[in-house]
């Protein structure tokens, strides 16, 4: 079969694992590949600009998998049969494990992947999963150490540590009949030392803490150009391009972003849409056909192999499905994304102060299924189940902060729901109940070392490894159900004082392991309606930390502090000093209060016990008790005491 090789053409991701500089990365390559005119600074267009996401930008990672292109001109464009430049599409993806159906994606749509580890922490459980889908694609991968110039560089050792995991990694792939990897082909493609914030790379590994001797980022544009294969096609093949993202404009509704793998892709013309190889195909139009030039897209007439664009005109189009010849459609298979591992139920809000918190508010059932349904168009690893109760759904993704980011999106749409606690979700295989496994990786200061081991003991970890670097630093991976990860990682930021690092990725499904106490304290649960006063406050602050300052309206069954026993203990908040027409000495002597602890929403899901759910709002968050009456908590406490005993 003759094939065409597009030399003017690269595709390649930028992998990592969360903040070892990916989009920072991919700032100086839109720098130096002149996509910013020359009155641009970074004051102007801002750091990290493929961050585009205002909870992107608030929380320093990336969640959504995004594309731009390069018009790149230099000197390695001429050597290899590209004299007029190169166009390298560069997708930037998320680095946190939650976020991995994003990377799936976006390796579905790429040639080739660059990955970047930073220069002191070496390869951690992101790195490993990118790297594995990855070398199952056979796609090849250009290690990048970042951050060289970190005074705690080490190199020498982080360039050991991954191609130590490279080849294992390709090793363990080989050996699968599925997949083939060429370890000869790993091993020809050099490692790259760069600083992304300096916009610099090298091919010669500078000293530790030093900056590369290049003074810009040309040896990674030449190791892009030869090692990352342009496109190649059969000029006869039928038009096949499979959708992989989806956007939207204001003047021309759903936009979907499509790789091009063969023929070509019109403007005005008539299509096919199929869902997979064996579905029906239905006749859509292409309206407009938007190519990506920098951080922009402009009208194009065509766009062939290889090509990343995006199509307008059909309204009803979702990930996965392809675009295809109506006289010879060939659909690609759909894109194959990991089973979600954490629950959650999310409906509607069912407190007492359900829609006082102003205009505007959506507070019905139908608003948040009609959200839920928009949000499964554009996320393709969530899953939305029905529950017993009709205004309630379970939702279920990779982990908890990406629920999290959903529900804190939904507030910011002015949306107020009930979440429930994650739960993780079970499997029944061969009659036995199993449970999604995490391995996690824990740096802590060696005086940790005892207190992070009990801690991970205590939530049915497994510890598989341990290192000491000699620099009073200790790496240990464990192997932990998902569910004991569920409110980790504040108690374990507590318990280190803030020193310690954990990072976690999916390890498959395994035996449950039995029951976990996630929560060592209680709950101060309100006993009535209204308004908290200072007197109460300072009456009861021995009892706790409190999360409600005076003058807050709260209800019955509202959590509104941390009893440092275990146990829940019902409170009155509301209760004001009495009036008297005795003089005191000590009138004038004025109290002070204790700050109180201001929950954001991860921290109230993460707090929150197995009887407890969140009421989120658009103005608030609160941590309230799933039945709100105490003496028909009491009765319910009862019951489960007497089944635990039977």
């Amino acid at each position: 079969m003759p094939t065409t090789v597009r030399h003017d053409l690269r595709n390649v991701a930028i992998v990592a694992h969360v903040d070892h500089g990916k989009t920072t990365l991919v700032d100086a390559m839109l720098w130096q590949g002149n996509v910013f005119d020359s009155h641009a600074s970074v004051e102007k267009t801002g750091e990290r600009v493929m961050d585009s996401g205002d909870i992107e930008r608030e929380k320093g990672i990336t969640i959504l998998a995004k594309n731009t292109a390069i018009s790149y001109s230099g000197p390695s464009a001429a050597d290899f049969d590209a004299p007029e430049g190169v166009t390298i599409n560069v997708i930037d993806t998320p680095g946190h494990s939650d976020f991995s159906g994003e990377v799936e994606r976006g390796l579905s749509m790429v040639d080739g992947v660059v990955l970047l580890v930073d220069s002191s922490e070496g390869p951690l459980p992101q790195t490993r999963f990118v790297l594995r889908k990855a070398l199952e694609a056979g796609l090849p991968v250009i290690p990048v150490v970042n951050k060289v110039d970190r005074p705690d560089a080490r190199i020498a050792e982080v360039v050991d540590e991954t191609m130590e995991l490279l080849l294992s990694l390709a090793t363990d792939i080989e050996m699968d009949d599925e997949h083939d990897v060429e370890l000869e082909a790993i091993l020809d493609i050099p490692v790259i030392f760069a600083s992304a914030k300096a916009g610099r790379a090298s091919l010669e590994q500078p000293a530790d803490g030093e900056l590369p001797d290049s003074p810009n980022l040309e040896p990674l544009f030449r190791a892009i150009i030869q090692h990352i294969p342009a496109p190649t096609y059969d000029p006869s093949a039928p038009l096949v391009a499979q959708v992989t993202n989806l956007d939207a404009s204001p003047f021309l509704g759903r936009l979907a972003l499509v790789r091009v793998f063969s023929g070509e892709l019109e403007k005005g013309s008539w299509v096919g849409l199929a869902d997979g190889p064996d579905s029906s195909i239905e006749r859509v139009h292409i309206s407009e056909l938007l190519l990506t030039k920098g951080l922009e897209r402009s009208s194009a007439p065509t766009a062939g192999p290889g090509d990343i664009v995006a199509v307008a005109g059909i309204p009803n189009i979702t990930i996965g499905e392809t675009l295809v010849d109506l006289a010879d459609p060939r659909p690609r298979p759909p894109i194959h994304i990991d089973d979600p591992a954490i629950s959650m139920t999310i409906g509607t809000n069912t407190s007492p102060l359900a829609g006082t918190g102003g205009k505007g508010h959506k507070l019905t059932a139908r608003q948040i299924k009609e959200r839920l349904a928009q949000e499964l168009i554009g996320n393709v690893s969530i899953r939305v189940l029905p529950t017993e109760r009709p205004d309630a759904w379970e939702v279920q993704d990779r982990g908890e902060l990406a629920l999290a980011v959903l529900v804190e999106t939904m507030r910011r749409e002015g949306f107020e729901l009930t979440v429930g606690k994650p739960q993780a979700v079970r499997k029944v295989i061969d009659g036995v109940v199993h449970e999604p496994w995490e391995r996690a990786t824990i740096d802590v200061p060696e005086e940790y070392l005892g207190a992070v081991t009990q801690l991970m003991a205590a939530r049915r970890g497994h510890l598989e490894t341990m290192s000491n670097r000699g620099t009073g630093w200790v790496r240990m991976e464990f192997v932990v159900p998902a569910r004991g990860l569920i409110g980790f990682r504040t108690t374990f930021l507590t318990l280190t004082r803030g020193t310690g690092i954990s990072a976690s990725i999916a390890e498959g499904y395994k035996p449950w392991a039995g029951e976990i106490e996630s929560r060592q304290s209680g709950s101060l649960v309100s006993d009535r309606q209204g308004q908290v006063t200072a007197f109460s406050l300072q009456r009861l602050e021995d009892r706790g930390t409190f999360f409600v300052d005076p003058g807050e309206e709260v209800y019955e069954g509202q959590v509104v502090g941390e009893n440092p026993r275990n146990e829940d203990m019902d409170i009155n908040l509301v209760r004001a000093k009495e009036m008297t027409n005795m003089r005191s000495a000590t009138a004038d002597v004025f109290e002070t209060l204790q700050a109180r602890r201001k929950m954001t929403l991860e921290e109230s899901i993460e707090f929150a016990a197995d009887d407890e759910c969140i009421e989120v709002t658009p103005e608030s968050v609160r941590i309230r008790k799933v039945t709100l009456n105490s003496i028909d908590r009491a009765r319910e406490a009862a019951r489960r005491k007497r089944a635990a005993q039977a």
